[in-house]
């Protein structure tokens, strides 16, 4: 296994290199090998379906631009990640009609990941049902819990892609946390039961 990783290390490595001397097909071999990561982070920051998918094709917009910018002193998928966070947090500041966004998020019927953003866990049952508590938290709290448990971002990090106090991202964070373990607890009860 350990060999298949550096292969694919070496091969990510070598595609990189190629897309950054201007290669398209290299690029796309990027795109394979991402595409369903930066989707699903991007349904996750912004719980709405399309909106994740305009976002989504952004993001590889703005890596195609930037891809230069790589200097290979993270991995990638990290750096992919911080890009695609920003380019999520640019689309929600560049949002002018903000109960668009809530009403939407409202109407949605199936708050499941879709498909095209399944990535391999080990539960995805449960993941499922996560996902679903968190695309309906409040947004400022989604963005936070989503930076800070999902992608690993520090509180100093978030306060500062966010225009926020530090203490009032770690306000959100508990804010968040305490959202879905009210809404796990009550989806537990719920699914208890036979209807």
């Amino acid at each position: 296994m350990d060999a298949n990783k550096l292969f694919v290390s070496a091969q990510e490595q070598e595609w990189i290199t190629q897309a950054q001397q201007g290669s398209q097909i290299a690029f796309h071999q990027l795109y394979q090998r991402h595409h369903r990561q930066v989707y699903a982070l991007c349904w996750r920051m912004l719980a709405d379906k399309d909106s994740a998918e305009d976002v989504c094709q952004e993001v590889f917009v703005v890596l195609w631009q930037k891809i230069t910018n790589f200097r290979g002193e993270s991995k990638f998928s990290t750096w992919l990640h911080s890009v695609t966070s920003n380019v999520v947090l640019s689309h929600i500041r560049k949002q002018k009609n903000w109960f668009q966004r809530v009403f939407s998020i409202e109407e949605q019927t199936n708050y499941s990941l879709p498909d095209e953003a399944a990535v391999e866990l080990d539960d995805s049952s449960e993941l499922e049902v996560l996902d679903k508590h968190i695309a309906q938290l409040p947004e400022r709290a989604r963005l936070v819990f989503v930076l800070f448990a999902v992608e690993g971002y520090r509180h100093e990090e978030i306060a500062t892609m966010l225009s926020m106090a530090v203490g009032s991202s770690k306000s959100q964070y508990h804010r968040a946390r305490t959202l879905l373990k009210q809404a796990m607890s009550e989806a537990a009860v719920v699914g208890g039961y036979d209807e």
